[in-house]
């Protein structure tokens, strides 16, 4: 994602991280030394623990000469309209409400800002699905949306010009508990039917048994593998068009960006 930037001439004054601490917050430093003088909002939707690891991390101490020098960091939400790029690494598909969340990005940038994000594609866990369902258990994780589906609800919001692709990962490890570990690291299943309580220790190991015996690979050392399908996607904020008809009722931010793009729609 950080690479493809080098294509992008706008240069951010203001960019929002999304979720630093679910994307990685390795990422921040490359953003931070592509856009020096660029002040960075940092947004942790669940407010708590998260929020305090990002401030730790990436807010300078007070008496930093980096405070002092270049953009600032600031975790918290920015003014609607006033951001140049949002950045949300694996945030998307953990989204109760992705099209709520996908609306509040789009206020969050201002007119020809634009969204670089990416997220987990339907392929994902492919292999681990059919384990479950064999056992008879509710399923592993929630479905995770097409990267074609992600396109159509960018324009919904009033995003332009979406670029989506994907690529697909395969991941091993040694152990059950090194796969389990690294999952629980990754997210939480969402799906509806998922088991509704905690699960016990006979249970735990029955699943680190099937594990090992299905995920297993001869040509991986008999590692345990897992595919991941990652969508990779990037759009723009299209200035506002106001529709025509006998009563059109234009938001002033709106009208605001209009003017000056001088464009108010036909």
């Amino acid at each position: 994602m950080e690479d493809r930037l080098q294509w992008i001439r706008l240069q951010p004054r203001t960019w929002v991280h999304w979720d630093a601490v679910r994307g990685g917050l390795q990422a921040h430093g490359l953003l931070a030394r592509r856009y020096p003088q660029a002040d960075c909002y940092v947004v942790q939707p669940q407010p708590g623990s998260a929020a305090q690891q990002a401030a730790r991390a990436l807010v300078p101490p007070a008496l930093s000469l980096a405070r002092w020098r270049g953009g600032k960091t600031h975790v918290t939400e920015p003014a609607d309209g006033t951001a140049q790029m949002l950045w949300a690494n694996m945030a998307l598909h953990m989204a109760g409400d992705p099209q709520a969340l996908i609306a509040r990005w789009h206020r969050a940038l201002a007119v020809d800002g634009f969204v670089m994000f990416s997220a987990l594609g339907p392929d994902t866990l492919r292999e681990l699905r059919p384990v479950y369902d064999a056992m008879g258990w509710p399923p592993p994780a929630h479905e995770f949306t097409d990267m074609h589906d992600w396109g159509d609800m960018l324009v919904q919001a009033g995003f332009a010009e979406p670029v989506m692709d994907m690529e697909r990962l395969v991941l091993t490890w040694e152990s059950p508990q090194q796969l389990l570990a690294e999952l629980r690291s990754l997210g939480a299943n969402l799906h509806r039917e998922r088991f509704p309580g905690l699960r016990g220790r006979r249970w735990k190991a029955a699943l680190a048994h099937e594990l090992s015996a299905r995920l297993s690979r001869p040509q991986e050392n008999g590692r345990l593998a897992l595919t991941f399908e990652v969508i990779y996607g990037h759009a723009l904020k299209a200035a506002p068009r106001a529709r025509v008809s006998e009563q059109s009722a234009v938001s002033l931010q709106d009208m605001r960006a209009m003017l000056r793009t001088g464009r108010g729609g036909e």
